[in-house]
């Protein structure tokens, strides 16, 4: 949620390149545009969403991730390779994306609200006035739309993320020397899981984008891939990995830097 706070306006702007109907626009002139006709506070659309969905999809993955992970040494008494470390963040995130799917279609729907005509915004005031309305005005079900990808996404996400960083931490300190306490360790190996990260998971990120917005039944997963990919080509799959870049870097090294920090406290663990 901290990660959140700094991140969400690129997250705004991803959204909206994902979206767009027209090619080319950067991430800048998004932004741009967003301030010229929306406003500043703008930037912020659908951050009580945003923030939901951290407090729900992050804490369950990371949360699984590491109760796995030290059950794992407890009992074997061995650091987990590589080989045990993916299926248990594969575990995490999809767990992860099953918990936080609700909060990601207001997300998506809050932030993209701007761009519709007037007469089709839902206007939803809050992250729960969200969810309450989409409830009340089509289905539960539609909370679960886009499920699938988002499913994969978590565990591309969890898996290319948290695993990167555990390896590439690893490897910063047996290879270099570096120390494990440091947090210019902690930001070096946290960038290369921000970069891995994005790149893995930018396809089932932009047709997951395009499911959650997408009014009434929507098409499936295939069919919205199948037509993008023919009336857009196959490119449209790493369209606003820039900013998706910019975007997951620093959210990436942000949320390892206090994870860090609340494990060096041990925050909400045993004493």
């Amino acid at each position: 949620m901290a990660a959140c706070l700094v991140t969400h306006p690129l997250d705004l702007a991803k959204v909206r390149l994902q979206t767009a109907s027209q090619r080319g626009q950067s991430l800048g002139s998004m932004v741009y545009q967003i301030i010229k006709n929306e406003g500043f506070f703008k930037i912020y659309s659908g951050l009580t969403a945003s923030l939901l969905r951290q407090a729900t999809y992050s804490t369950a993955r990371f949360g699984v991730y590491e109760f796995l992970k030290e059950t794992y040494v407890d009992h074997y008494k061995v650091t987990p390779t590589t080989a045990v470390l993916l299926p248990m963040s594969m575990v995490s995130g999809a767990l992860g994306g099953l918990v936080g799917n609700p909060s990601d279609v207001v997300n998506i729907r809050m932030q993209n609200d701007s761009t519709l005509p007037k007469e089709q915004r839902r206007n939803y005031k809050n992250a729960f006035d969200g969810i309450y309305r989409i409830i009340k005005e089509e289905s539960t079900s539609s909370l679960f739309r886009g499920l699938t990808p988002n499913l994969i996404r978590g565990i591309l996400m969890t898996a290319s993320q948290v695993v990167t960083y555990d390896i590439a931490k690893k490897l910063l300190v047996d290879s270099l020397n570096l120390d494990p306490s440091k947090k210019s360790t902690h930001f070096s190996a946290s960038l290369l899981a921000g970069l891995v990260a994005t790149t893995v998971c930018s396809p089932a990120d932009v047709v997951k984008t395009r499911i959650m917005n997408a009014k009434g039944q929507g098409g499936s997963a295939v069919s919205i891939l199948t037509n993008a990919v023919k009336n857009e080509g196959a490119g449209f799959m790493f369209r606003g990995w820039l900013p998706s870049f910019i975007r997951l870097g620093p959210h990436t090294i942000v949320t390892f830097l206090v994870l860090e920090q609340l494990r060096k406290f041990r925050v909400g663990m045993w004493s």
